[in-house]
C-alpha cells in the first residue's frame, strides 16, 4: 500500500513512526515549509514529521499551500494508494482528498462527531469531560464530517493537562490508524456516517479563550487552566501585569472574593473562585521565566490579600 502522509507537528509523528514500522510504502511525507523556532529568531528549523521523514529516508513536499497544478501533479506522480493526514495544519481541497486510489483518512483527536475543528483535547478538558478518544475518518471536503472508520476511547484522568492528553492521544491515534489501514487493505473497513444531530465545534482558540474568570466555580477555573497547558497558557492579571497559571487543585471548602490571594507558600498559592478555591502550584509572569509557587512567593512575587483580576 503506497501512502502519502500529511503532518506537523510532534502528535502527527507517532503515527508516521507506526506506518514504517508496520511495513507501509510511505511514498512521500507533505509538511508545512520550514519556520523559525521564535518569532525573532532567523534560523529555520523543520516540522517534527520532516525530521523524522529525513530521518527515514522519505521524500518530502512542503508547499505553502495544498493546491495548484505544481503540487497536484508531484501527487499524481507519486501514485498514492491512501492519504493519511494527522495535524497537517491546512485544509485540504477535494481534488487533493479524491487523488488516492482508495481516498484520504484522517485522525482526529476527539470522538466524532463531538469536537471538530482545530482544538478538540483543549475542548474536552476546558469542558471536564471524562472521556475522549480518536477517530479515523474517512476525508470529505467538510471540516471533520466524514464517515467513521476506526475509534478509540480512553479516559481523562480529573488533574491530566491538554499536554499530557495530547501525547496518549497522539500513540492512540497510531493504534487506530493502522488497524483502519489494516482492514481497508483487505476490504472490510465498515464506514458509519457521523450524527449531524450530535456534532460540536472545537474552533482554534483565541488569546481570550485563555483568560481566567475567577467568578467561575473553581472546578471550571482548574477544567480552564488544565486545558491551555502548555499552550497558550491560562492568563489572568496582578497589578496590571499579565501572570500564566500552571498545575491548579481544587479546594473546596475555601472561599474569598473572586481572585484573592488566601494563601500564599511552598505548596501553592490558593486562589478564591465563584465558588471554592484553586490552590495554583506554577506561574509565568509576563517577561519573567516559569517559576513555582514557592519560588514566586519567597521572591516576593505574590502575597496574601493581593488579587487577581
Amino acid at each position: 500500500m503506497r501512502i502519502v502522509f500529511f503532518g506537523t507537528p510532534d502528535f502527527a509523528t507517532p503515527t508516521l513512526r507506526a506506518l514504517i514500522g508496520e511495513g507501509y510504502d510511505v511514498v512521500a511525507v507533505v509538511t508545512q515549509p520550514d519556520r523559525p523556532r521564535r518569532r525573532a529568531h532567523a534560523q529555520l528549523e523543520p516540522s517534527p514529521v520532516k525530521a523524522v521523514a529525513l530521518e527515514e529516508g522519505i521524500p518530502v513536499l512542503q508547499p505553502e499551500r495544498p493546491r495548484g497544478a505544481e503540487f497536484l501533479a508531484a501527487l499524481r506522480a507519486l501514485a498514492p494508494d491512501v492519504g493519511v493526514v494527522v495535524a497537517y495544519g491546512h485544509i485540504l481541497p477535494h481534488d487533493v482528498i479524491d487523488l488516492p486510489r482508495l481516498g484520504t483518512f484522517n485522525v482526529h483527536a476527539s470522538l466524532l462527531p463531538k469536537y471538530r475543528g482545530a482544538a478538540p483535547i483543549q475542548a474536552a478538558v476546558r469542558d471536564g469531560c471524562e472521556e475522549t478518544g480518536v477517530t479515523v475518518q474517512r476525508m470529505v471536503e467538510a471540516l471533520d464530517a466524514g464517515p467513521v472508520v476506526n475509534a478509540l476511547s480512553t479516559t481523562i484522568p480529573p488533574e491530566e493537562t491538554a499536554g499530557e492528553l495530547a501525547l496518549r492521544l497522539s500513540e492512540l491515534g497510531a493504534t487506530a490508524m493502522v488497524e483502519a489501514l489494516v482492514l481497508l487493505d483487505v476490504g472490510q473497513a465498515v464506514e458509519v456516517p457521523q450524527d449531524e444531530s450530535a456534532a460540536t465545534r472545537a474552533r482554534k482558540i483565541e488569546r481570550e479563550d485563555a483568560r481566567i474568570e475567577w467568578t467561575a466555580p473553581a472546578t471550571t477555573v482548574q477544567c480552564a487552566i488544565r486545558a491551555y497547558d502548555p499552550k497558550p497558557g491560562a492568563w489572568t492579571t496582578l497589578s496590571g501585569a499579565e501572570v500564566r497559571c500552571f498545575g491548579a487543585r481544587v479546594v473546596p471548602g475555601a472561599s474569598g472574593a473572586p481572585g484573592a490571594v488566601l494563601e500564599a507558600s511552598s505548596d501553592g498559592v490558593l486562589v478564591a473562585c465563584g465558588v471554592g478555591a484553586v490552590r495554583i502550584a506554577e506561574f509565568h509572569p509576563a517577561g519573567r521565566k516559569r517559576v513555582t509557587a514557592g519560588d514566586w512567593v519567597r521572591g516576593r512575587g505574590i502575597a496574601v490579600g493581593q488579587r487577581f483580576e
